[in-house]
């Protein structure tokens, strides 16, 4: 329990320290602290960010569902063969 305080305190003062002023002041408000840089130059951007973050998500999804329960159950699958070995 104290690692998870730990870790929570420690990614909270990142996210509050993530932005110098300059790029704070230049931001839109729904950025404004969090990253450094240019901000978006037109809406399409926050779509095109909105778009891959979705993929990322469901990527990930996918990703751990099918590592936790991959669901191969034939016993002619490729996997056999390497499971034989050992």
């Amino acid at each position: 329990m104290k690692t998870v305080i730990t870790l929570v305190l420690l990614i909270s003062v990142t996210l509050t320290a993530s932005a110098c002023p300059v790029c704070e002041r230049n931001q839109p408000k729904l950025l404004r602290g969090l990253v450094h840089g240019a901000g978006p130059e037109s809406q399409w951007d926050y779509i095109i960010i909105g778009l891959v973050a979705v993929m990322v998500l469901i990527t990930i999804y996918f990703s751990l569902k099918w590592l936790v329960r991959p669901g191969e159950a034939s016993e002619s699958h490729i996997k056999r063969t390497v499971l034989k070995n050992f």
